[in-house]
């Protein structure tokens, strides 16, 4: 009898880049995205940009979800997508989450930050939207 195929999970590199010591939100995410049957790396607190791109690009994730909460969000996503840039990892997608003002989410997307989830984004939009963008992502 032959094997089904078997469908490979979508990997979701989870990150606090800076000084910020809010991690629940992240951490609420990480394992939400578990039981949805991801697969997640939670990198912790306290990373740099390039920790989060080199984790990224060993760990062959398929999106990096960055996790904001102490006002450098629009400079963390600045650096983070240049320096994907410049190791020719441009095509992982970037998404943020966290305390990030409205009025900064369309900064983020003409930086190249795909999504931007405010506090309250459901989780099943947030599944639903790392799942589109997986999908778009050349292996």
């Amino acid at each position: 009898m032959k094997n089904p195929p078997t469908t490979r999970k979508i990997k979701v590199l989870v990150a606090k880049i800076g000084l910020d010591g809010h991690d629940r939100g992240a951490k609420v995410i990480a394992r939400a995205l578990r039981d949805a049957g991801f697969e997640v790396v939670y990198t912790g607190l306290r990373q740099t940009v390039d920790q989060v791109v080199s984790a990224a690009i060993q760990e062959d994730v398929d999106i990096i979800g960055i996790n904001q909460h102490e006002g450098s969000h629009i400079y963390v996503a600045k650096k983070l997508i240049e320096r994907l840039r410049e190791v020719g990892a441009e095509d992982i997608p970037v998404v943020m989450g966290g305390s990030i003002p409205i009025l900064d989410i369309e900064s983020l997307k003409s930086i190249g930050v795909k999504e931007v989830f405010l506090p309250g984004t459901p989780i099943s939009e947030i599944i639903a939207k790392l799942k589109d963008l997986a999908s778009m992502k050349v292996k």
